[in-house]
């Protein structure tokens, strides 16, 4: 049976899907989806899983989605980084009867995405998701999607889209910022550049950025054109966005919480981060329960956190509202509502210039390197060059490891089967081998195990002269 395409895959497969959340790293999981679906959320996503991970480590693939499974958490698009075709392939199958479409993440704009060369970093790497893409399209009982990030060209961006749907992608999610929109310069989405894609592809389109309402969901399908709208910030903050209600935080807490108790075993971490961004807003007068709600060691530590919040919000609304309302929000601090970031500094400001001087003041002084050429080091690096003043800082310089043969990290320089610590110590134990490099002994173990059993053993495997022949019986 042919797998559904384009518009056919968004009408049948996602059921004509509009109110999305997006694939957010440690807070996108069961229990949160199953929370914003409740409120108005039609089609959720996966966090972002790492391929090779997935591929080699049969832990993180269950317990980031294979224990996940539940009925109510459907239609689901799982999305995986990566930068290796094959790799991508082979963990997009392990994955594939568990969702109803693999994502391909084209729009992470983090420095660990960049260390790890994937996302937003192969953006001007055609040729390699041109392959990843074609291959996924070929190979994939479920159909392939993108989510990316523009260019700052217009044109540049729709050539970009025009090839990713050429390659095989069957619905592509635009975030509307650029790889350099990001933290502090976040800015503005644009929606100018998400219509300019929607007109020039034929296969879905998600739009990304700037959705912090419901009126703002609304107003970007009106502008651009699209078939659904994304939210990540503005669902962390309100789950109920999707329903146009902005409720009382506990409310969503106490649901989400009840939720965890439910669908068990929800990392605590992920428990913690979801509160803190529901109640940020509180957080900021009430700062002994964030200094208590960082300590909470389990869920119900959490809980009593919460129940104190709501008990405190409940007195201040029983007070007049001048004494409560001057937290400068549109909203009182107890109910659901976005976080704006604060724009950056002008630099022609008193602020913003005070910086620049104080960054003028601040340059890093420029070090004579051994080589005789000068190189702006940090303060810390400069610590470093004064007790080693050989070391050399630049990162060409720096030794090339060489890759274990088996996963890609790297190897143990004196390891005797070319492998990393991990892999060497499954094939040592496998083969009952030892290994020096990594101070591997189970050949050794298991001869002098042997040794103490049967009072010989084993020598080169062999049994040596005491155990070759049966022990003779002299009776003097």
């Amino acid at each position: 049976m042919a797998k559904p395409r384009g518009f056919e895959f968004w009408r049948s497969t996602l059921k004509g899907a509009r109110y999305v959340v997006a694939p957010m790293v440690d807070q996108s999981e069961l229990a949160w989806r199953l929370l914003s679906r409740r409120h108005g959320a039609e089609l959720c996503y996966t966090p972002m899983l790492h391929a090779q991970v997935f591929l080699r480590d049969a832990n993180y693939r269950r317990e980031n989605l294979y224990n996940e499974v539940s009925l109510e958490d459907r239609p689901l698009i799982t999305q995986f980084c990566a930068n290796d075709p094959e790799v991508f392939i082979q963990a997009a199958l392990l994955a594939q009867d568990y969702c109803d479409a693999i994502d391909l993440n084209l729009g992470c704009p983090q420095m660990i995405a960049k260390r790890g060369h994937y996302g937003v970093f192969l953006q001007d790497e055609w040729d390699i998701l041109e392959k990843m893409i074609k291959l996924a399209d070929e190979k994939l009982s479920v159909p392939i999607t993108c989510k990316i990030r523009v260019f700052p060209e217009i044109e540049k961006t729709v050539k970009y889209a025009k090839m990713l749907e050429k390659a095989g992608c069957q619905l592509l999610t635009v975030h509307g910022r650029t790889k350099d929109q990001k933290g502090a310069l976040t800015g503005i989405a644009s929606w100018k550049h998400i219509k300019a894609v929607r007109e020039a592809v034929n296969i879905p389109v998600f739009a990304n950025g700037n959705i912090q309402h419901l009126s703002d969901v609304q107003c970007c399908m009106e502008e651009t054109g699209v078939q659904g709208v994304m939210s990540a910030e503005g669902n962390l903050h309100n789950p109920a966005l999707f329903e146009g209600r902005s409720p009382p935080v506990w409310e969503m807490a106490e649901e989400y919480l009840d939720v965890v108790e439910k669908h068990p075993p929800c990392s605590l971490s992920y428990v913690r981060a979801h509160i803190f961004k529901l109640w940020h807003h509180t957080l900021q007068i009430h700062q002994d329960l964030r200094e208590e709600l960082a300590k909470a060691k389990n869920v119900t530590g959490i809980v009593e956190i919460n129940r104190q919040l709501k008990q405190r919000c409940q007195e201040e609304m029983a007070k007049d509202e001048s004494e409560w309302n001057q937290t400068g929000l549109p909203f009182p601090h107890w109910i659901c509502q976005p976080y704006v970031r604060p724009p950056p500094k002008d630099p022609n400001t008193e602020n913003g210039q005070k910086a620049l001087e104080m960054k003028a003041v601040c340059v890093k002084r420029a070090l004579e390197d051994s080589d005789g050429t000068n190189d702006s080091l940090s303060k810390n690096k400069q610590k470093k060059k004064a007790r080693n003043p050989y070391k050399n800082f630049c990162p060409e310089l720096k030794p090339k490891y060489i890759k274990c043969e088996q996963c890609g990290n790297p190897k143990g320089n004196k390891c005797v089967f070319s492998l990393c610590r991990g892999c060497c110590k499954r094939k040592a134990f496998k083969e009952v081998a030892d290994c020096p490099g990594h101070g591997l002994r189970f050949k050794t173990k298991a001869l002098r195990q042997c040794n103490s059993d049967t009072g010989g053993g084993l020598t080169n495997g062999k049994l040596n002269s005491q155990t070759d022949s049966p022990a003779v019986h002299n009776p003097l």
